[in-house]
């Protein structure tokens, strides 16, 4: 009897994977997407093994995606941390007080 591992990828998204192949991707690129789409399978049964089994709250399921699928941080949030590493490393003859401060007030 042959039994269909749970982490199996579905058919269509091995198709377009063999196409990128084919059409010359990135070797790199390619295996990272296909790593990340097996992690983010099984933080899904992972999730929903919680949920079901162990009948943790979905807040808590939702904690655990969010802490092992960080989102990226925003623009206003990496100009920031530069501005905030100009400020400790260089004695600058300007004022990064006004840029810092038009910076704070944009939204992400």
């Amino acid at each position: 009897m042959t039994q269909q591992h749970p982490i199996t990828p579905p058919p269509e998204l091995v198709k377009q994977w063999q196409k990128r192949f084919e059409q010359g991707a990135d070797i790199y690129q390619l295996f990272t997407s296909i790593f990340q789409a097996g992690a983010d399978q099984e933080l899904e049964a992972c999730c929903e093994w919680l949920r079901t089994e162990s009948k943790t709250a979905l807040w808590q399921t939702e904690a655990l995606r969010v802490a092992r699928r960080p989102k990226p941080p925003s623009l206003k949030e990496q100009a920031l941390e530069v501005v905030t590493g100009l400020e400790k490393r260089w004695d600058l003859q300007c004022d990064l007080t006004l840029l810092r401060r038009a910076l704070e007030q944009l939204d992400d």
